[in-house]
């Protein structure tokens, strides 16, 4: 049933007299709080940190030996795991020297008895890092490989002095081989590495060449030219396989002006570079990603277009011929409609490195998108596995989450939801085994309108509701810039998250969304029920006030949406559900409250329906806003009773923890409230537990010996929910980005 409609964009004045039925509780009382009894969990990765290992959040290029050890590589990986070593589904540790102090990773890793070669980036953090042959000079970027000894990944095997035998950085700068010097801005990534104990061959993509050097001097010997050269493989009778017209559009689809796009083709060359004629012309539909050799020469292609398999190829008669796939056809997505989505063995998704030992166990990694994601960051979830030539599963690794949360599924029990992943929870089982990758909610085959392709920061933070019989997933960004809003039809679309609506903020983060009006400050509904954003189905806000700004998002039981937005909160009022299942949201169904007494800036404000209660956090006169800290929650909390009555009452008022010059900073990170309680997490995963009636502290808990009492920064405005089970006890869910997972905290109250 639709509400009635109201006045665009209505401000109701709030007689903040405010009762003030329990003054000034604080946090600060002189008395420390006390721990809880919690046990620590954690979904979404293999290793929870509890033994200093975790699986990397992004695989991008894979390295295999012939017994076995899997290298690999990746622009990025929080913690600095972006060139690690993993064997039969352990992880033996990472090289780093590719994180922070200029460093980064790439998309290329190659191997020899001797040594690792990867691809890197190295910069000058805006100029600040200065060292002749170490950094780049300000304005410049500089794109390479490392050298690492293959026993000792941590150190450098340098083939020239370092630049300054004083820096400790300079080891590492004598075992980088400088390939592209270029301004700042502009990319120019090796996309592809081989070697051979003599040989090592680079492909300088964006030079439209291999060049070949010498594997311990790291002279250069030959080059010759390809057009946007890729990954490479070399095969046993030192011939030499490429991925050439790499580049974007690298996936076959249209480019923005309309012409067909390009789409990666192989190539092979004799060791001089000659070009020989067998190379196999690709399916159509075929978006090859990578390519390996087993041990009987069978070449292998990474494809990560629709049918998301590896395609082999074996010789005969001098030439190459299709010899059969690995993996289920359509990959993740593959089935009946009620399938969708569910991941399995063989079913690959976003495939983007593969790699053969001498057994011919093949290695498989994905990322959930594939190696060319723009927008999307680190990917949407690594996952490295092994399978016998039998095509059996020998082993899977798995960082699935990155920016991310988690909530609870309100329509069924043990279901939890991510940014764009669905996991099932058994708590019967030790943490780090309680959880199960269950969905893949993000289809870009069927829905490549979807916001989460075409923004930036990731996923976003999720809010599931359950309105009229049906399940909705609310996702805002790592800068509470744009809430995305997604459906569920599971028999038709499985696991998918069906794009519904969209309320954007600014301009700029929205810039790429399909169709989009310029200027943001918009609200798209998915009108026809396609899943596309079809340029009729916007809304500009026709207000004088833009709505773009703030830090607070919470969707509240009954669907309304509320925004903190500076000094006022804006209240989306749900209007039902129409025909094609798509909640409805409209500007002129909107209300707004100025920023309520004793705050001049709000930045969350939290609405529970059933008692008409509202929880603001922000800032007050006596307690300002450190701009340093741009997405904590606020140094006040107040609870209001009886809000939309008109005449709300200020039922107690809290200072939250607040000491940003600590070691660490405790700064309230974000809010929720569940229960009987209000759950304040600070940046570094502490949780500090108010009771709600009350305001009086309760307690804290923090991550525990599980994880090795460790977490990374609380980066998002929205890293925590909690979610009460039947028998009373909490699951607290906080974002933990370091690591690739989302920490779980188990607690029940005496």
């Amino acid at each position: 049933m639709l509400l009635p409609s109201f006045d665009h964009r209505l401000r109701r004045p709030l007689a903040l007299s405010l009762l003030c039925a329990v003054i000034c509780t604080s946090s600060v009382q002189g008395i420390a709080a006390p721990q809880l009894n919690v046990t620590t969990s954690w979904i979404g990765n293999t290793y929870g940190n509890g033994q200093g290992t975790w699986t990397q959040i992004n695989i991008t290029a894979v390295a295999v030996t012939p017994d076995g050890k899997v290298f690999t590589d990746a622009p990025w990986d929080e913690s600095g795991a972006e060139i690690s070593l993993y064997q039969n589904g352990k992880v033996f540790g990472f090289a780093g020297g590719t994180h922070g102090w200029g460093q980064a990773g790439g998309n290329a890793v190659a191997v020899n008895r001797r040594y690792l070669y990867a691809a890197v980036a190295v910069g000058n953090e805006k100029g600040h890092l200065i060292g002749p042959g170490i950094w780049p000079a300000s304005g410049k970027e500089w794109y390479g490989v490392t050298r690492r000894p293959i026993n000792d990944l941590k150190h450098g095997a340098p083939f020239r002095p370092p630049p300054d035998p004083l820096n400790p950085h300079a080891q590492l700068a004598g075992a980088f081989l400088r390939i592209n010097e270029v301004p700042v801005g502009t990319v120019a990534d090796v996309e592809g590495l081989a070697a051979s104990d003599t040989t090592l061959y680079v492909s300088n993509t964006t030079m439209n060449r291999i060049e070949v050097y010498d594997a311990t001097s790291m002279q250069r010997k030959a080059q010759w030219s390809v057009h946007e050269p890729g990954k490479l493989a070399l095969a046993s009778d030192g011939t030499l396989w490429a991925l050439r017209d790499t580049l974007s559009p690298h996936d076959g689809n249209p480019a923005p002006d309309g012409t067909p796009g390009a789409v990666p083709t192989l190539a092979h060359y004799a060791a001089d570079g000659h070009p020989l004629d067998d190379a196999p012309a690709l399916p159509a539909g075929t978006v090859a990603v990578d390519i390996a050799l087993d041990p009987s020469g069978r070449l292998l292609v990474a494809d990560n277009g629709p049918r998301q398999q590896i395609l082999v190829y074996a010789k005969h008669g001098g030439r190459y011929a299709p010899g059969g796939t690995i993996g289920v056809r359509g990959g993740i997505f593959a089935g009946p409609p009620d399938e969708q989505g569910r991941p399995g063995p063989g079913r690959f998704n976003g495939l983007t490195a593969i790699g053969c030992d001498a057994r011919g166990n093949v290695y498989v990694a994905t990322n959930g998108i594939g190696p060319k994601h723009a927008t999307i960051g680190a990917g949407l979830g690594a996952t490295l596995e092994s399978y016998a030539p039998s095509g059996a599963r020998l082993w899977q690794v798995q960082g699935l989450l990155f920016v991310d949360g988690a909530w609870m599924d309100p329509a069924r029990p043990n279901s939890v939801y991510t940014g764009n992943k669905r996991f099932t929870i058994d708590l019967s089982k030790p943490p780090g085994q309680d959880w199960t990758y269950a969905g893949f909610l993000s289809n870009r085959f069927r829905y490549p309108d979807d916001p989460v392709f075409h923004t930036d920061q990731w996923p976003g933070l999720p809010t599931a509701r359950e309105l009229q019989g049906h399940t909705f997933l609310y996702l805002t960004d790592m800068y509470a810039d744009h809430l995305k809003i997604y459906r569920f039809d599971p028999q038709h679309d499985g696991e998918t998250a069906i794009p519904s609506g969209f309320i954007a903020g600014r301009d700029e983060p929205v810039a790429h969304v399909p169709n989009a009006p310029p200027g943001g400050d918009w609200i798209w509904r998915d009108g026809n029920g396609n899943g596309r954003l079809d340029a009729d189905e916007f809304t500009m806000n026709p207000g004088p006030e833009k709505l773009a700004g703030g830090w607070g998002w919470w969707v509240d039981t009954r669907g309304d949406i509320w925004r903190a937005h500076n000094d006022e909160i804006v209240r989306f009022h749900f209007g039902g559900i129409d025909a094609k299942g798509n909640p409805i949201y409209d500007y002129s169904a909107i209300e707004t409250y100025p920023a309520p007494a004793p705050f001049i800036e709000v930045h969350r404000a939290i609405y529970e329906p059933d008692t008409d209660t509202l929880y603001v956090t922000g800032y007050t006169a006596d307690a300002p806003h450190d701009p340093g800290f741009t997405k904590e929650a606020g140094r006040v909390l107040v609870r209001y009773d009886h809000w939309s009555g008109g005449k709300p009452q200020q039922r107690y008022l809290v200072r939250l923890p607040w000491d940003p010059h600590g070691r660490p900073p405790a700064t309230p990170a974000g809010l929720t409230v569940e229960g009987q309680y209000l759950f304040v997490v600070e940046p570094t995963g502490t949780v500090v537990v108010y009771d709600k009636n009350s305001g009086k502290e309760i307690g804290t808990f923090g991550p525990g010996p599980e994880v090795g009492r460790t977490s990374g920064w609380v980066d998002v405005p929205f890293g925590i929910s909690a979610h009460r089970m039947a028998d009373g006890e909490y699951l607290v869910f906080v974002e933990e980005d370091a690591r690739g997972k989302v920490l779980m905290y188990r607690w029940k109250p005496a």
